[in-house]
């Protein structure tokens, strides 16, 4: 199976101004290309090869899970912003108050846990086992899948996915991740 670059739900500067074209161009248009070249030559002629990417998530390590994580986490966060806002559906806003207190708590612990993470990698909301919500930080290309959670909801916090529009300011970028969301992706995903 060749991986190829998933289309965007959205033309590249649907996003502006909290997420520019240069952005896009660059995020989706090279880094997320790179990590998909990059894991076509890595599984070419081997048992990966065939592998759903989220198989390949689930059962890779090194360098092949590096790039199918980075491809299947890049693809998740491109797939779940939205140009309009979008309305928090009730089924999701009610969860959130019960696992976090409120809505807003939930947007403050989660914001705490994408600008706290130290270096690169990922914050996620994601449902547990028990089905409980959860906000996950993860470094690099960690995913909560290899934890046996459901992503929901994700926010890429590696510098290249905001210096260019918020330079050092990964807290605005977040804010604005947050502005951008399709909850109702994110509820239908529960």
């Amino acid at each position: 199976m060749k991986y190829n670059l998933p289309e965007l739900p959205y033309s590249l500067d649907a996003l502006e101004p909290k997420m520019s074209r240069e952005t896009l161009e660059f995020h989706y248009g090279k880094h997320l290309q790179t990590y998909i070249d990059n894991l076509n030559k890595l599984v070419a002629g081997t048992p990966y090869e065939e592998m759903s990417l989220e198989d390949i998530v689930l059962k890779a390590d090194g360098a092949v899970f590096n790039n199918a994580a980075q491809t299947w986490n890049h693809t998740f966060f491109f797939e779940t912003l939205a140009p309009a806002p979008v309305k928090m559906p009730e089924k999701l806003a009610s969860r959130l108050a019960d696992a976090f207190g409120s809505v807003e708590a939930f947007r403050e612990e989660f914001a705490k846990a994408a600008v706290g993470l130290f270096g690169s990698g990922w914050a996620w909301l994601a449902e547990d086992r028990d089905g409980k919500l959860v906000i996950v930080q993860k470094q690099n290309a960690g995913n909560p899948m290899t934890d046996g959670m459901k992503p929901l909801f994700v926010t890429d916090v590696w510098e290249h996915a905001y210096y260019i529009d918020y330079r050092n300011r990964r807290a605005a970028f977040v804010d604005a991740c947050l502005e951008l969301a399709d909850w109702e992706k994110v509820a239908a995903r529960l």
